[in-house]
């Protein structure tokens, strides 16, 4: 392809963004729409990209904007649904895929089956929850929906690679694929904790607001490649480095109020820098899956396969998909609604003063650690609308195009081309389908936010009165001690943070 149609493509996909937006459609199905269709065209070629390199160039740094923007205590505070849906439902949908596929395309194997599942099982929320505050969708929605983008990523590439080797019939790295996801876990947290302290002690160094944003660039795609180097998960090694810059960029070191890892004007920089990047990424993003439609049907019809049948298990798993994924979160949720309203009444019938002891008691033997939090509870209204934000996106189809053509004994990979074509349908399926309703689904339920509003503005008021000092370096330094004391929550002394950085850019440009 010619650089001049891959820059015609790009520029075409960041007008329809500007289109779509101002019209408040979701740009996203509007750039897959005109992409499919312009795929059609006589003579067009086919933009093709090596599998790799679409994960290694636009996946870091979408994750890695997301955890620029995302608290990695809300992280861990949503953990137990985050890991449920990054985790659980990520290998439900494989087995329910695989099975089904199993069934319906008897001539792809089990194996063959398992490579397409894995490639179907992870949806893309990322892109959904960069929309959040427009669509309506409460914290807790975001916050669920963003940790499970940073981990169901690294679960469903982990299964993939551990398929392949199994259907190609070459060596895994490790033949477990249990301990293959641990090993490709474990070296991946370690690599983006090491990477991500690296680069913010080199930043603390440079005090330069545009080579520290430089260096901010870098390391996503640094940490993903030394990562898979290792044959360790680049992805959850992107999401550790985020973190960790992320937290020395807004506090600084918390140990000198004098001190400061980052700059405000870096962490301006920085807020301004990335809603641009993972605008132009999504943007190519689509319109690289629109584009891809013709190719694939053609490929599908020169590969000799069953279409009647292909097509019919291409409808199948697509609604697969998405039953499956509603089927879970009903079920998880629900449970774990009806176990706090349980516990609840449980205590109303227990003894309240022996209750208000213990309490009491447990308060001094933990006082100085973190608080247990109880359970994350979602509304029906909730459930519904996180049951519907199963998009699937970019890592669907890299991983599918990422399939080999031949085995290891030299043959034909077993259904190649089906897998390809159904992965494209669920990708393309799931975003016309779904992407298209949610956002009139969740005007629709008007999930009252009132009180979420009414906790941010305590918490920012909280985050204000523990900012106290003279100068923005010391009220930094205090808001920092008050988040590691636990007095105050991170996610609303970022906010603090941000409005002391953009007073003291002000009273720098007054010449105070």
């Amino acid at each position: 392809m010619s650089e001049a149609l891959l820059l015609l493509i790009i520029v075409g996909a960041v007008g329809l963004t500007a289109i779509a937006r101002s019209r408040g459609i979701q740009a996203g199905l509007v750039i897959v729409v005109v992409a499919a269709a312009v795929s059609f065209i006589p003579g067009l070629e086919r933009l093709e990209l090596e599998p790799q390199l679409i994960l290694g160039l636009v996946m870091p740094p979408l994750l890695y904007s997301a955890t620029q923007s995302f608290s990695f205590f809300s992280f861990v505070r949503h953990l137990r649904p985050i890991a449920g849906l990054g985790l659980g439902l990520v290998l439900v949908t494989a087995a329910a895929v695989t099975g089904l596929v199993s069934w319906l395309v008897p001539s792809i194997g089990f194996a063959g089956a398992l490579v397409l599942a894995s490639t179907v099982a992870p949806p893309d929320t990322v892109t959904t929850v960069t929309h959040g505050k427009e669509l309506g969708l409460s914290k807790k929605v975001i916050a669920i929906l963003t940790g499970e983008s940073l981990v169901n990523d690294a679960t469903a590439l982990a299964l993939f690679a551990y398929a392949v080797a199994l259907a190609a019939g070459t060596d895994s790295f490790i033949d477990s694929p249990v301990w293959l996801f641990v090993y490709a876990a474990g070296i991946g947290l370690v690599v983006g904790g090491v990477l991500g302290n690296i680069a913010s002690q080199v930043r603390q160094r440079i005090s330069n607001p545009t080579l520290e944003a430089t260096i901010s660039l870098l390391v996503p795609f640094t940490a993903y490649l030394v990562a898979e180097q290792l044959h360790a998960s680049g992805v959850l090694a992107v999401v550790i480095a985020g973190f960790t810059v992320a937290i020395a960029s807004a506090y600084g070191d918390a140990r000198t109020p004098t001190h400061e890892h980052t700059g405000h004007l870096t962490r301006l920089t920085e807020k301004s820098l990335w809603p641009v990047v993972d605008t132009l990424l999504e943007s190519f993003v689509f319109a690289y899956i629109g584009l891809q439609l013709r190719f694939v049907i053609e490929e599908l019809l020169e590969s000799g396969d069953d279409v009647g049948a292909t097509i019919l298990a291409a409808g199948l798993v697509l609604l697969a998909v998405i039953l499956v994924r509603v089927a879970y979160v009903y079920l998880v949720f629900t449970r774990t609604a009806i176990g706090v309203k349980l516990r609840a009444k449980q205590l109303e019938r227990s003894n309240r003063a022996r209750l208000r002891d213990a309490q009491e008691r447990r308060v001094r033997r933990n006082r100085g650690r973190p608080t247990r939090r109880p359970p994350i509870v979602l509304s029906w209204k909730e459930r519904l609308l996180v049951s519907w934000t199963g998009m699937r996106g970019i890592v669907t189809l890299a991983a599918a195009a990422a399939i080999p053509a031949t085995t290891a004994a030299g043959g034909a990979f077993p259904g190649r081309a089906a897998i390809q074509f159904i992965a494209f349908v669920v990708a393309i399926g799931t975003l016309v389908i779904q992407g298209a309703s949610l956002p009139l689904l969740a005007r629709s339920l008007t999930i009252d936010t009132t009180n979420e509003d009414q906790e941010q503005l305590d918490g920012v008021a909280a985050a204000e009165a523990a900012a106290v000092g003279d100068t923005p370096s010391a009220r930094r330094h205090a808001l920092a001690q008050a988040v590691i004391a636990r007095d105050v929550d991170d996610e609303f002394a970022r906010i603090v943070v941000e409005r002391i950085d953009l007073q003291q850019a002000a009273d720098e440009a007054e010449g105070r």
